[in-house]
């Protein structure tokens, strides 16, 4: 069972920091076009309209959208300055009790935007320029919280898993 959830959990890891990175490169691109239409501006072009309101939204989703791949292959930064007095045990604890901490920011984070997609859905909020409603963001944010949740959960089975000799 533990071998199937991994594989499932880092395929949807991966396939949400995979959206984020095509979103990133979206950025990238309306950002360029729109950088290089102010340049020619003299010549009848101009910047995106509403650009700034996309790449808020934009890098936003691509944030959320990689925080789960990054705690499912152990890349959020860490503090290696006393790991060494730890010991074997001491490390595997601690890796036990960070999971669980990202586990609850994910909780908090996830109780806290679906509270404020409520707030924007009900009162039909949207961005000033481009009247993009901003319960969209909030529901993109959201759905990556998901998996970012079910990806924190997993890592704590993990680490309870290799805290308690299961897994190497």
């Amino acid at each position: 069972m533990y071998w199937t959830a991994q594989k499932a959990v880092s395929a949807l890891a991966r396939w949400m920091a995979i959206a984020g990175g095509v979103m990133l490169f979206a950025v990238i691109g309306l950002t360029v076009v729109s950088v290089t239409g102010r340049a020619l501006d003299g010549i009848g072009l101009g910047p995106v309209p509403g650009d700034i309101e996309m790449v808020e939204i934009g890098i936003g989703f691509a944030v959320f959208t990689t925080l789960p791949y990054a705690q499912f292959t152990r890349a959020h930064a860490r503090v290696d300055v006393f790991r060494r007095l730890y010991g074997d045990f001491g490390n595997r604890l601690l890796d036990v009790i960070a999971n669980l901490l990202m586990a609850v920011f994910a909780g908090l984070v996830l109780w806290r935007l679906w509270l404020g997609m409520l707030d924007k859905a009900a009162y039909g909020e949207t961005t000033f320029i481009l009247q993009i409603p901003l319960v969209w963001g909030y529901r993109g944010a959201a759905l990556a919280c998901v998996v970012g949740m079910i990806v924190a959960l997993f890592c704590v089975w993990r680490a309870t898993r290799r805290l308690i000799g299961q897994e190497a």
